[in-house]
C-alpha cells in the first residue's frame, strides 16, 4: 500500500478562532489582502483582528465564482498596495480567488501559464505567498485542498489551477462564521460535503488516513445536517458540519472524488448551477448506478463493501444494506431546499456533451467502476 497525505501547514479548529487570526497574521507579515464574497461586512471579526493585532489590510470582493479576470485584478491590487499575504474569508469560491491569487503573486507570467484545459498547464515554480483561508460555509474544505476552481466564461467550463504549493499556511476553521448562513445555502454546502465524504470512501485511491476522516465525517454529517438547516445557530449542528467539511477537504485532497464531481465540473461550466446542488441532486442516482454497476461487474470489489459502510454511518443501522443508505440520500435530498438540475436550464439535449466531458474529467478517473455512456446518460437523465 503505497499513498501520501498533504495538508495545510497548520489546522485551527474551534468556536471563535477567527477572533484570533490577527495574533497569528503578525508574524506573516504587516499588509495583507482580504480577498472577501460580494458582502464584506462577514469578515468584520477577521478585519476586527487584523486591526487590533496592527496589522493593516486591504479588502478584495469577490462576486460568485471567480474567473481568470477576477484573478488577474486581485494579483494587481495585492502588488500595487504591497502586500505581502493574502487571507481569505468567505466560501469555497472565495478561498479559491485567494488561493489562486497567493500562487500568482509569487510566481512569472500570467494565470493561463498555469491552468489546466484552457492554458499551458505548466507547473508552478515556487510556493505561494502565504495565504490564510477561512470558511463561512460548511461545504467545499477548499480549506486544506491544494487547487483553485475557476470560471472561464468565454469557454464554458470550470478549470483548476493546481499545485501541492497551492496549499494554504493556516486554515482556521470557526463554525460560528457559518452561524447566519441561510437555509438554501446550508443545505447544498452540506449536500457538498456529504458527497466529498462518500465519494473519496469509495474510490479507487482512498487510503487509511482518509478512511478515518471520512467515517467519522459521514456520520457527523448525517446526524446534523438537517439540523442545521432547520436551526442555523444550532452550535452542535453547525460544529458537525464544519467538521465534516474539513475532513471531506481532506478526504478528496488526498485520495480522490468520483462520478458526482465528474459531472459537476461540465455542469458547473455550462449552466449557472451551484456547485453544492449539483452535487445533491446527482449524489443519490451517482451512489445508485456504482452499487449497480458493482453488483453486475465486480462483485468482490471492496468499493461495494464501502457503500454498506456508508449505509451504516448515514442511517445508524448497523444492518443497513448499501440500498438502503441510497433511499436515506434520496430522501435527505428531497427532504431539504434543493432542485433537480432542471431548474437550472439543463435538459435532455444537453446530455450527450455533459456525458463526453464528464468521462475525461480527473475526477471521474477515481471512481470505484469505470461507468458506460449509456450508465452515464441514465444518472443525468435521472437527475434532470
Amino acid at each position: 500500500m503505497n499513498f501520501e497525505f498533504a495538508t495545510a501547514t497548520r489546522i485551527t479548529f474551534g468556536a471563535g478562532s477567527a477572533g484570533q487570526i490577527g495574533t497569528g497574521a503578525r508574524h506573516i507579515g504587516s499588509r495583507v489582502l482580504v480577498v472577501t464574497g460580494s458582502n464584506p461586512a462577514r469578515a468584520e471579526k477577521v478585519l476586527a483582528s487584523l486591526t487590533a493585532a496592527q496589522v493593516s489590510s486591504v479588502v478584495f470582493p469577490v462576486a460568485g465564482e471567480p474567473d481568470i479576470a477576477t484573478i488577474g485584478r486581485g494579483v494587481a491590487l495585492a502588488k500595487a498596495e504591497q502586500c505581502t499575504f493574502v487571507i481569505g474569508v468567505g466560501g469555497g469560491s472565495v478561498i479559491d480567488a485567494g488561493k489562486a491569487i497567493a500562487a500568482m503573486l509569487t510566481n512569472e507570467g500570467e494565470l493561463l501559464d498555469y491552468v489546466e484545459i484552457i492554458g499551458r498547464g505548466r507547473a508552478l515554480a515556487h510556493r505561494s505567498a502565504p495565504f490564510a483561508a477561512l470558511p463561512t460555509t460548511a461545504g467545499t474544505g477548499a480549506e486544506v485542498t491544494r487547487n483553485a476552481v475557476l470560471a472561464s466564461p468565454e469557454h464554458q467550463v470550470k478549470v483548476s489551477l493546481r499545485s501541492p504549493l497551492m496549499l494554504p499556511t493556516v486554515a482556521v476553521v470557526d463554525p460560528e462564521l457559518t452561524y447566519d448562513l441561510p437555509p438554501g445555502l446550508t443545505a447544498t454546502t452540506g449536500m457538498d460535503a456529504l458527497t466529498q465524504l462518500i465519494e473519496p470512501f469509495v474510490c479507487l485511491r482512498s487510503n487509511p488516513i482518509t478512511d478515518s476522516l471520512c467515517d467519522y465525517g459521514i456520520h457527523h454529517a448525517a446526524r446534523s445536517l438537517r439540523q442545521a438547516v432547520m436551526n442555523g445557530h444550532d452550535k452542535s449542528a453547525r460544529k458537525d458540519m464544519s467538521l465534516a467539511s474539513l475532513f471531506g477537504g481532506l478526504a478528496l485532497a488526498n485520495a480522490g472524488l468520483g462520478a458526482v464531481h465528474g459531472f459537476a465540473g461540465p455542469i458547473g461550466g455550462s449552466f449557472p448551477a451551484p456547485h453544492g446542488a449539483v452535487c445533491a441532486a446527482l449524489l443519490p442516482h451517482v451512489m445508485a448506478m456504482n452499487i449497480r454497476a458493482l453488483r453486475e461487474r465486480d462483485k468482490g470489489s471492496y468499493a461495494l463493501k464501502r457503500y454498506y459502510r456508508v449505509a451504516v454511518l448515514l442511517t445508524g443501522n448497523p444492518y443497513a444494506t448499501a440500498s438502503v443508505g441510497v433511499d436515506w440520500v434520496r430522501q435527505l435530498v428531497a427532504d431539504l431546499p434543493i432542485p433537480k438540475l432542471g431548474v437550472y436550464g439543463l435538459r435532455t439535449e444537453h446530455i450527450p456533451d455533459l456525458v463526453a466531458k464528464a468521462a475525461h474529467a480527473s475526477s471521474m478517473k477515481a471512481n470505484p467502476i469505470q461507468l458506460t455512456p449509456a450508465e452515464l446518460t441514465e444518472i443525468l437523465t435521472l437527475a434532470i
